[in-house]
């Protein structure tokens, strides 16, 4: 109708005049053109210059990245950082994230939207043993029931420095990981040895009772709690504990302590060595801590 001759003036109607008379809008009639036209339209190509790789031999990358990785659900933006720094594929991070959402590669988890954050968001240190963030998990085991898991994480570098595993999760066992990591990093448990260190956790039980707290005390550790109802402000030790269930936990039978002891063992030492954190820059903690040493060595 629209391209019909007026009598009177001799040109065409108009797609304007025939939608404003019919009282339809114009967006629907251009959106019904476009889905009709579609499958005798061949799809656009892509615009600029041609790449020096193309979509299928990058696809075919991403895809034997994702099968060669010992971890699970990871993100376009590790894909992409170990294919430009370990393989020296130079392609767009935007253009890895169209690839891997059009052929279905992406994990399907998504966070629901949050209100706006009571804190300033910042809980990353920029040098080490400033803070340190635990918290305690559950896991359920065939034959002892509940198992609990107590991590010990620092805050600037997101590396596990200490871990225990228990069947019960009391006040003594959540000390556990602090201890190991005492004695790992600093050559012992005596008194006041890590002075200047805070302790970030939450308010559990095992670590508002007054024998946590006075060994902190004796250690020189100062407790920092987490917000109320917030836990993303124990965000580090929160997120290594999903990491630990996404990747070692979840879809397993336990059926012992030894059993899941076994498992967080085995998954410390991978995810120390290389699991590539985004604010590392792509490089694993242990990468981070031995970089220090060496330049601390050097100096």
């Amino acid at each position: 109708m629209s391209q019909t001759i007026s009598p009177g003036a001799e040109k065409p109607y108009g797609i304007q005049r025939v939608c404003r008379i019919w009282e339809q809008a114009r967006s629907s009639y251009y959106h019904d053109a476009r889905r009709c036209g579609m499958s005798d339209q061949t799809p656009p190509k892509r615009r600029g210059p041609r790449p020096l790789v193309s979509d299928e031999t990058l696809l075919d990358l991403i895809r034997a990245d994702l099968k060669n990785s010992p971890f699970t659900g990871e993100g376009h933006r590790k894909v992409w950082a170990r294919l430009r720094v370990r393989d020296g594929v130079r392609v767009s991070r935007k253009r890895v994230l169209r690839l891997m959402r059009e052929n279905h590669l992406l994990s399907p988890y998504r966070n629901r939207p949050k209100p706006a954050k009571k804190h300033d968001g910042k809980i990353i240190t920029m040098t080490p043993n400033l803070m340190w963030g635990t918290d305690g998990t559950r896991v359920f085991t065939s034959e002892q029931g509940w198992v609990w898991i107590f991590a010990a994480v620092e805050h600037w570098n997101a590396e596990c420095v200490g871990w225990h595993v228990c069947k019960k999760g009391d006040r003594y066992a959540a000390l556990q990981p602090i201890s190991m990591a005492l004695n790992d990093l600093y050559g012992g448990v005596q008194a006041e040895v890590a002075r200047g260190l805070a302790l970030r956790m939450d308010h559990g039980s095992q670590y508002l009772s007054d024998h946590f707290l006075n060994q902190l005390k004796y250690w020189g550790i100062a407790p920092s709690f987490a917000f109320i109802s917030e836990p993303e402000t124990n965000g580090v030790a929160e997120r290594f504990n999903r990491t630990l269930k996404e990747q070692a936990i979840y879809g397993r039978i336990f059926h012992t302590a030894e059993d899941v002891r076994e498992a967080v063992k085995n998954f410390v030492e991978l995810y120390n060595s290389e699991w590539r954190v985004e604010k590392n820059a792509f490089r694993s903690p242990r990468e981070i801590r031995l970089n220090r040493t060496e330049m601390s060595q050097a100096a």
